[in-house]
């Protein structure tokens, strides 16, 4: 499934979580709300916004079981008139799947090359850092480059929605805890996150971190670390590698910050990005007003945004 953030377009209203069908958006709330009334649960279904919220980041926070309530959902509806239900995909505007997770944990030089290209040394243990909920963005809005940065880079990652809550897990049950993954650009503003020995300045600038198109679960996905991976700017190819180099792998990833961090529901993991940034090419290349960055990651799609000047 494909889980996604939305609105109708020119509709006033909360954004609320859906599933991408073909070319359509279907509401998951409302499937289920029909679900229900097709099991002869009326009381269930005319108090469906108890039993699965429409609010996406409310929704992830449950984890699994409301994943599990959104696949019977769509099982069952399969072959029924969707009115009022689903929208097709013109009609919708897309938010970051989840707009509003309780933690946004980054890993940085996390594969080889680029650890190599930004001129450090390979890392003994992963390298965290964190994003606040103001730097996301959703899969089709502007990212904003503010006046107090001239080195503003992209960096295409691998994004882990966590499903069930992770403490002091097992690498052999780390998976068992993936809601799904989705495509992230972790926008650094290199000339901050340099100004001192902690990255945050320069990683969580306001509206800056696009995440999305959608939440892809772990059945369409299979193993996440063989995924291809690759940037473009204006077009031109920027970063290209695979999955498979990451130095610490995603089940690595999820065990090491369980131990030390319990993961929740709806919490995300941006695992690293490959060389190819604007930092690491000679002479560097940032972004500018106008620029368009596009990401993409076999299984999961493309994401596009624009930059401009705030």
């Amino acid at each position: 499934m494909k889980l996604v953030s939305y609105k109708l377009k020119g509709k006033p209203g909360p954004l609320r979580i859906g599933i991408v069908v073909n070319e359509n958006v279907i509401d998951i709330q409302e499937a289920y709300r029909k679900y229900l009334e097709m099991e002869r649960k009326q009381d269930l279904a005319d108090h469906v916004q108890y039993v699965l919220p429409s609010d996406p980041a409310a929704f992830l926070s449950i984890g699994f079981d409301a994943v599990t309530k959104a696949r019977k959902a769509m099982d069952a509806i399969e072959n029924e008139e969707l009115d009022n239900i689903s929208f097709n995909r013109e009609t919708v505007t897309l938010s970051a799947p989840n707009p509003s997770p309780s933690k946004i944990i980054c890993i940085g030089k996390n594969y080889l090359d680029h650890a190599m290209e930004m001129g450090g040394e390979v890392p003994d243990y992963p390298m965290l850092f964190a994003k606040f909920t103001n730097s996301i963005i959703g899969p089709e809005d502007n990212i904003e480059k503010p006046n107090v940065t001239e080195k503003l880079d992209y960096e295409v990652e691998l994004a882990v929605v966590i499903g069930k809550e992770a403490s002091n897990v097992s690498e052999a049950k780390a998976l068992n805890h993936v809601a799904g993954y989705t495509l992230a650009n972790d926008t650094s503003a290199r000339d901050l996150q340099k100004r001192t020995s902690q990255f945050l300045q320069g990683k969580t600038l306001d509206n800056s971190t696009p995440i999305g198109p959608w939440i892809v679960t772990p059945d369409e996905i299979g193993d996440p670390s063989n995924l291809s991976i690759r940037s473009l700017v204006n077009g031109e190819e920027r970063q290209s590698s695979n999955t498979s180099k990451l130095i610490f792998n995603i089940p690595y990833l999820i065990s090491f910050i369980s131990k030390l961090i319990t993961l929740n529901p709806g919490d995300i993991i941006l695992s690293g990005t490959p060389d190819g940034v604007g930092a690491g090419m000679s002479p560097p290349q940032f972004l500018k007003d106008g620029d368009t960055v596009t990401l993409e990651i076999e299984k999961i799609g493309i994401m596009e945004n624009k930059v401009i000047e705030k």
